[in-house]
């Protein structure tokens, strides 16, 4: 799912593309895409693009008439730059809103329909809105508050848009590799040290990779938005050497998702029991990385 810094690389990429611009059409494929009926779509057409914003990890672009399309691109739904009117062709081709100089494409990989689109009023914004506090803005006092508001896993409040805007399941296993946190630490027995380590390496990830995607938007629309990145230090690197110490990057695996962490620099050396696997090894699932390793 694209988060913080690639919603901001689209955001930075569109607004010198459709800031301004009349949009002249909006074609929509999926029966599943449209999530509202009044305002009507077909009121958008003809508005001239007042304004772009993100709320959280979705696209919000402002219109004349006070209205506004709020685009959700959940796990798999990706925007892209064509040329104008490109013919809607292929299943993954959602939708298409059309300027004079270009169309935005929005496509959707895979068989499940989860990206969404609302059309709405000024009024209505506040309805997309999770309650994450940005953390790029932030202060350590808020964020604390926030991190150690419920006793839960750090991974899974720092993925919780009701409480920080905009991270996931990839920034926060990077964001936790940079801390050297465990991503099963409890937020209330984190030390004041450790939270503070936290708050650091959450505002510099996410700048670093922010200012880096929108560098990139400048040259060219982002057109391989990925939560895979060869750059990264754990995320999806599973059984690849850590950057910081050369151990072999471990896993947790839940549903769809999974969570990547270095036993070494997070977890003292000992593995976090992966949910099949320790479930099938039973006594035999190794206590550390020693052991995995021998």
């Amino acid at each position: 799912m694209p988060e913080l810094p690639d919603i901001e690389a689209y955001l930075a990429a569109l607004e010198t593309r459709v800031l301004g611009k009349t949009l002249e059409r909006v074609r929509i494929t999926s029966p599943f895409l449209l999530r509202t009926f009044e305002p009507s779509i077909d009121d958008v057409e003809g508005s001239k693009v007042t304004q772009l914003k993100r709320i959280g990890k979705r696209i919000a672009i402002g219109l004349e008439n006070d209205l506004w399309l709020v685009l959700h691109l959940m796990i798999a739904g990706r925007l892209h730059w064509k040329p104008p009117k490109t013919k809607l062709a292929g299943k993954q081709n959602l939708a298409a809103f059309d300027f004079s100089d270009g169309s935005l494409l929005l496509t959707e990989a895979g068989s499940k329909r989860r990206a969404s689109l609302h059309v709405c009023r000024t009024g209505e914004l506040g309805l997309h809105d999770r309650g994450g506090i940005e953390v790029l803005s932030t202060t350590f006092a808020i964020f604390q508050e926030r991190l150690t508001r419920e006793n839960h896993t750090v991974k899974r409040s720092l993925a919780d848009p009701t409480l920080f805007s905009g991270i996931g399941n990839a920034y926060s296993d990077e964001i936790l590799h940079r801390a050297q946190i465990s991503p099963l630490a409890h937020t209330q027995k984190l030390t004041e040290e450790e939270l503070v380590r936290l708050f650091i390496a959450t505002q510099g990830v996410l700048s670093e990779w922010m200012n880096r995607l929108k560098q990139d938007a400048e040259q060219a629309f982002p057109e391989h938005v990925t939560a895979f990145r060869e750059e990264f230090a754990v995320h999806g690197k599973f059984g690849k050497p850590c950057p910081a110490c050369g151990t072999a990057v471990q896993r947790i695996r839940y549903a769809d998702n999974e969570t990547n962490y270095c036993p070494r620099c997070q977890t003292k050396g000992k593995l976090l029991a992966d949910r099949s696997l320790s479930r099938l090894l039973k006594d035999d699932w190794p206590k550390s990385i020693d052991e995995w390793e021998s």
